[in-house]
């Protein structure tokens, strides 16, 4: 597959031993730092040890949204400052979400900023996360409320790296290629109904790179989110708020079930608004169903999901905001209400 460039990096596809290695030659570092998680540390870095220099640092956290906090940032910086690290050096992000923007954000910020480079472990970071130079952590359960806009060196993205994840993870990647088929690619969307059991999805590879395409093309056009990059948000007001409130619960949902049931209801709400029609509005939510029914919340919070919308970086004058569809493959981003008309809307779709 072809490299895609996007602002002052390169997202490349395919045999991350081969671009790793590439890059390690052409580029000259004073030490090399490789953060993983503990599943990343077995499962993935294996894949990397032929090629990393016998004398690369390697940190190590632990997994999971509820880590992606300023703790852990101290525990990364700790490493960093303890083992000599420089404005020479370089991290290497080995892991998903998590570890892309929590890795990418201690770069872009120990000693105002050294390179890094974002390998992509699972469907979630291959086709979204990584790619567009956001950073950032969770702070007071916030989801990405502190954090930045800083490029890597570039994007290694290799499929070969999602044979070690569960149903559970590729089913949350899903969901944002779900995502960007609704907001940009209709016949995307057409392709992809076929897949109701991502197990049984033989090659990832193509759908990477579409999704990869569609980020790029709406990133390019607005870096630092200040108009149409926000369609990228769909679902991702209520989504973020279910996210957020169940990890503070027994029962956690990952970030892409959480988005899953956010796209459900924001489609209800889309409908509601008037901006898509009653077909594809059915069309939507049936197949969300049929794909995430096992992790669908028992319960909708309101006053809780309030809360977290209310923090939502998005928001403008006390009105939460959302990009919400006006057909299938298109949305229109800035779409401001009130609470009361909100509030309304969940209790009627969960009714």
């Amino acid at each position: 597959m072809k490299d895609i460039n996007l602002h002052t990096y390169t997202i490349h596809f395919d045999d991350v031993e081969a671009q790793l290695a590439a890059l390690l030659e052409r580029t000259d570092f004073s030490t090399i730092f490789v953060l993983t998680d503990e599943n990343t540390r077995a499962y993935c870095l294996p894949y990397l040890l032929t090629t990393l220099p016998e004398d690369t640092y390697y940190v190590n956290i632990q997994s999971g949204e509820v880590n992606k906090n300023i703790e852990t940032c101290q525990i990364i910086w700790q490493s960093l400052l303890e083992q000599g690290a420089d404005r020479l050096s370089l991290l290497i992000n080995l892991g998903g979400g998590v570890i892309g923007d929590m890795g990418g954000f201690c770069a872009s910020t120990y000693m105002r900023g050294i390179r890094f480079v974002q390998i992509p472990t699972t469907l979630l970071s291959q086709v979204d996360a990584s790619v567009g130079s956001k950073l950032g952590i969770d702070f007071q359960q916030v989801k990405n409320i502190i954090g930045l806009f800083n490029d890597p060196l570039a994007v290694l993205i290799d499929p070969v790296f999602l044979t070690t994840l569960s149903r559970a993870e590729l089913r949350s990647g899903f969901a944002e290629t779900i995502k960007h088929a609704l907001i940009y690619d209709a016949d995307l969307w057409t392709g992809i109904q076929q897949i109701t059991d991502v197990n049984a999805v033989a090659d990832w590879a193509d759908i990477i790179y579409r999704s990869v395409q569609i980020k790029r093309a709406v990133v390019q056009a607005d870096r630092k989110e200040q108009g149409v990059r926000k369609i990228l948000n769909f679902g991702h007001t209520i989504g973020h708020a279910l996210e957020s409130h169940f990890l503070t619960t027994d029962t956690p949902l990952l970030h892409g079930e959480a988005i899953a049931w956010g796209m459900y209801a924001e489609a209800h709400i889309s409908h509601q608004q008037g901006s898509l029609d009653k077909n594809a509005l059915d069309d939507i939510q049936a197949y969300l169903t049929k794909v995430y029914s096992d992790c669908r919340p028992s319960l909708w919070p309101l006053q809780s999901l309030l809360e977290y919308m209310r923090k939502d970086k998005k928001n403008k004058n006390q009105r939460i905001s959302f990009s919400l569809l006006d057909g299938i493959g298109t949305c229109t981003p800035d779409q401001f209400m009130d609470e009361d008309l909100l509030s309304g809307m969940i209790t009627e779709l969960v009714a």
